[in-house]
Formats: structure tokens, sequence, C-alpha cells
């Protein structure tokens, strides 16, 4: 075989098992991630003239253990070798792979691993570095570039989050069912504070960020397929799903956001929304809502809408509703009052977002959204005040530019008739 492509393709796919259960046998994060890589080097030499083995993640942790331990050998000769209990697990290697691994191992294996990942001494841009270098295996480049920051700056920020680990004493044993529930909800959030990483792209980043929302998705199958009943994970990726489905249609051919509204839906991916909304329809059918099934819920009315006008905005009045009840912030308010607009016009979603003023004061969307409002309503010059403000809080260009797009409608408008601009 010469075509590597399905190799790249066998050691991403065991990545999270490989090294979770290396992580397992050496307790330490830097020999687990390491003990993979000489792996991974040694799958390149064999599998190509060997093809492929019969179960690639126990290939991949019986070579990475045996590598690591020789090199632990080679390295240690002014000392023992450590004790069993800090090399746990030592079972025959050949038994092990053909025994191969069973379905708690695996499971276990992976939990262990994303639950160190979002570890709470981490905040929270260590916990998505640490996933993603650990758990998904992006190089230091990457993530650098994806977060736009040097890659000293992220090398360094990897660093901390793995010392942090080392100083909490993460305990390796397999985690408790209490413990699993507890997490599971931090591993569900790290997950999708990867994906907004790659969706917030404006439209200048959009394609160096976007591999972010695919690894995020790639980590949500991931967790559904280790809790296959759990309504809220199911809900979790159709979110993603139905989110990612837009990306081809969010900003035109100079980078600028589309709305919502007037993107061109035939652009929208078929194959994901599918996917999306077979997920959420199951989810909702366990009778036991949450936030991720709520938004997807959300998305889905969205996706299921062939026009604008078609998009039952009284459900998703509702389903904001519910959300607010479920997690109450300022944020879901401010987009519930979208709804509003809607279903009983500017005025009552106005009124509806005044109160959010203080806490909303610095928040680029709130000042946009008033704006909208303001304009629908003709109050031009309290519009043209929001949208100044905005401007001000853009965190890309493309916000900036959505902004004065609406400045620039305003200008036009405000122009007697018949007169010319620049005249």
């Amino acid at each position: 075989m010469t075509d590597t492509a399905w190799i790249d393709a066998a050691l991403t796919s065991a990545r999270p098992q490989a090294v979770g259960a290396l992580l397992r046998y050496f307790r330490n994060l830097d020999t687990a991630e390491e003990a993979f890589q000489n792996a991974c080097l040694r799958a390149l030499k064999s599998w190509p003239q060997n093809g492929p083995p019969r179960d690639p993640a126990a290939w991949l942790i019986m070579v990475g253990r045996n590598v690591a331990i020789d090199d632990i050998r080679r390295t240690s000769k002014q000392q023992a070798l450590p004790e069993d209990e800090a090399i746990s697990d030592l079972d025959d290697a050949e038994e092990q792979l053909a025994e191969r691994l069973d379905g708690s191992h695996y499971r276990d294996d992976i939990l262990r691993l994303l639950f160190i990942c979002c570890h709470p001494d981490l905040p929270a841009t260590q916990q998505i570095a640490l996933a993603l270098r650990i758990v998904s295996g992006l190089t230091v480049k990457q993530i650098a570039r994806a977060f736009l920051v040097s890659e000293a700056a992220m090398e360094q920020r990897i660093t901390r989050a793995k010392a942090r680990v080392a100083d909490a004493d993460v305990p390796f044993e397999t985690p408790g069912a209490v413990e699993r529930s507890e997490r599971l909800v931090s591993v569900a959030a790290m997950i999708y504070l990867i994906f907004n990483e790659g969706y917030s792209a404006s439209g200048d980043t959009a394609e160096i960020r976007s591999p972010l929302c695919e690894e995020a998705i790639r980590l949500a199958r991931l967790l559904l397929r280790l809790f296959q009943s759990e309504p809220e994970i199911m809900g979790l990726t159709a979110l993603l799903l139905l989110q990612h489905a837009r990306a081809a249609a969010r900003f035109d051919a100079d980078g600028a956001v589309i709305l919502l509204d007037d993107q061109d839906r035939s652009l929208w991916n078929k194959s994901l929304i599918a996917e999306g909304l077979a997920l959420i329809d199951k989810a909702m059918r366990h009778r036991r809502s949450g936030p991720y099934q709520v938004q997807a819920a959300i998305a889905a009315l969205h996706a299921r809408a062939e026009k604008p006008e078609d998009t039952d905005w009284t459900q998703i009045d509702l389903l904001y509703g519910a959300l607010e009840i479920m997690q109450p912030s300022p944020v879901v308010t401010l987009n519930r009052a979208v709804a509003v607009s809607k279903v009983k016009g500017p005025e009552a979603a106005l009124d509806m977002i005044e109160p959010l003023a203080q806490r909303l004061s610095n928040y680029f969307h709130y000042f946009g959204v008033r704006g909208a409002f303001l304009m629908q309503l003709g109050r031009n010059d309290e519009a043209r005040i929001a949208f100044d403000r905005a401007i001000a809080l853009a965190n890309t260009s493309a916000e900036a530019a959505h902004i004065r797009m609406h400045l620039d409608r305003l200008q036009r408008d405000s122009q007697p008739r018949g007169k010319k601009a620049g005249k």
C-alpha cells in the first residue's frame, strides 16, 4: 500500500483511546503523549508494508507502552525502575493485544483523558488548548494559528496546563458513576467552547478557525458513542451539526457577515442537517430536556424552514423562554428578543431588552440588536447612537463592517429624495 491517507485516519481515530490507556499505565501526560507519538512513527514504517493491524488502538498501545518502558530503562541507568504501582497494569503485552480492549476499558480510558483536560483547576482557555493537543492531536502550531496567538505563547499555555494537572495530583482510577455525571457536564461545556472558538470567527479568519468546529463535532460524536442514551449529549451533537451546516452561507465573498434571513439556504449542508435533526428528535423522545437540547431544537426550527418566512418564530420564542428558566442569562433574553420582534414587533422586543442595558453595556451584540429595533421603529437618531457604540465594541472587522452597513442605510434614508450623496 502506498496511499497513507488510511494511516492518518486510523491514527486520528485511535488517538483518544490509545493516549487514554497509556496515561493509565504511566500516569503522566507527557510520557503518554510521547509514547503515542513513538508508536505512530513505528506505525508509519510498519503498516504500509504489513497492512493495518486487527485493532489499531491496541497495536499502538502495545507498541507505545513497550517503547516507553525501554526509554525508562535507558534513561534510568542510575535509578531502579519505577515500582509496579507507578507503572500500572503491566500485564503481558501480547496477551493484551490478543484479548483486545473491552468496551469498559475503552470508555474509561477516554473518559479519564477528557476529565483530566477538563480539570476544574484549569481556566477554560487552558482546558481547550490541552484537549486539542492531547485528545485531538493538533500540533501546537495549528492550535496557535486557530487562536491567533504565537506558537511560543500557545506552547506556554499548554505547558502551564500540564503543570497544573501534575500539581493537582489528579487520580487516575476509573471514575465512579457520580463523578462521571458531574464531570460529563464539564466535558460537554469544553467541547462547546471549542466549537464556539471556531464558529465565532470572522470572515477573514473563518477558514483558519473552522477546523475547530469540525474537531468539536468529532469529539461530540466520540462522547455520544460513550453515552449513547444520554439525551443532552445527543442535543449537544445535534446543536453543533445544525450550526456548522450553515458555514458555507455565513459570509460573502468579501468576508462580510450574512444574517440568517439573508443566507442562501441552498448552501446549507443537508447531510449535517439530516444527522442533526435525527439526533434532536431522538433526544426529545427521552423527555429529559436540557439546555443543549433546547438550543438544538431552536436550530432545528431554523433548519427546517425552507424560506425565512417559514420560520416558526412563536415556537422559537417559547423555546427561548424555557432556556431562560434553565439558564437565566441576559444573552439568552437578548436572543429571545429577536424572536419576540418577529412575533410581537420591535416595540415589544425593545421593551424586553431595555432592562439588560447595564449588564450588557460592553456587549457588541446588545447594541447591534438595539440599533436594529430602533431603526425598524423609525427612531433613526437613537439607532445611529446604538450602532456607533456597537462598532466601538466590535470584536472583528466583519462585525464592524456589518454595523457600518446599517449606518450607511440610515445615512441614505436621511437624505432628501433626489439628492445624491456627496452633492
